[in-house]
């Protein structure tokens, strides 16, 4: 099955101190461009995020966004020993001071000493950031099965349309193929008719120069060759369709030819219903290479 170049998935993740979210997101590109904004302090992250989206998408303009946050309000209390001995031997010149001055001092209660400034205070996590990358490069592989899915629902889609392009390239030309019949006898009668006259109406003429000349004109104008290749390119183009994969830089190619003969049938036409039918051609074939330009 092809797949789009469109694309889009996010999620979001915790795992204490850290919590997260991702958002992945892609448009059509000639190639595979990817534009990462992560962490730079979490080493190998970056690395490992290019790893999987490369064996995930051929091309595409691809973006991916991390936001980290730290909680540091999810750590428990603790006593900070130095400031609790700093407060200690405080109070404790306080008391003998107090003593000396005949001042009496009501007992210091442990409430008291934990609301003093710097006692107590959020335990701090240490930062592990290999670990911290093993769990969001783990974390980020159903991100990027989401983003896979809707690429190939696109590219289902896509197929569709495509499809029913190719129909109708394969009508048109099967019209093209059985007006050429009834074309080819009409200017067989006209080229003899204009030969004849040049013949009667003109003095030491070559005939056989004459002729040729002719004939030339009717290769000139045979679509014989066009209405072959366009045949030749729709089934080309059903069997890339049925291969799948990365097949957009072929079907564009495709499309290019297509235009191609379209325009040469248009050239070579002198008759109004083939004209006519050119100019569908190159219409439809227009759309088809809109479309093509999303395929992966």
């Amino acid at each position: 099955m092809i797949r789009s170049m469109t694309g889009f998935a996010s999620a979001s993740g915790a795992e204490a101190p850290f919590s997260w979210s991702w958002e992945l997101r892609s448009v059509n590109g000639r190639g595979l461009d990817l534009r990462l904004r992560v962490p730079d302090w979490v080493d190998g992250l970056e690395a490992g995020l290019r790893k999987k989206l490369t064996g995930a998408a051929a091309r595409g303009n691809i973006t991916c966004n991390l936001r980290l946050n730290r909680d540091e309000a999810g750590g428990a209390l603790e006593v900070n020993a130095a400031q609790l001995e700093t407060v200690l031997n405080a109070l404790h010149q306080i008391e003998e001071r107090a003593m000396e001055a005949g001042v009496s001092l009501a007992p210091s209660k442990a409430t008291d000493i934990v609301t003093m400034r710097g006692v107590l205070e959020q335990a701090r996590f240490e930062d592990d950031a290999d670990a911290l990358c093993k769990v969001l490069l783990a974390d980020f592989d159903a991100v990027l099965a989401d983003f896979s899915v809707m690429r190939a629902q696109e590219g289902a889609a896509l197929a569709q349309v495509l499809t029913g392009q190719l129909d109708e390239i394969e009508r048109l030309t099967g019209q093209a193929a059985s007006l050429m019949q009834d074309r080819q006898t009409e200017m067989a009668e006209n080229l003899r008719n204009t030969l004849a006259r040049i013949l009667e109406n003109t003095e030491a003429v070559d005939a056989d120069r004459v002729a040729q000349e002719l004939a030339l004109i009717a290769v000139k104008t045979d679509i014989t060759e066009e209405i072959d290749r366009l045949k030749a390119h729709v089934v080309a183009a059903r069997a890339l369709l049925a291969e799948g994969g990365a097949t957009g830089r072929k079907l564009d190619f495709l499309t290019q030819e297509f235009n191609r003969e379209a325009n040469t049938l248009c050239s070579k036409a002198q008759m109004k219903e083939l004209t006519t039918i050119g100019l569908a051609l190159k219409a439809v074939v227009d759309q088809m290479r809109e479309q093509v330009q999303n395929v992966e």
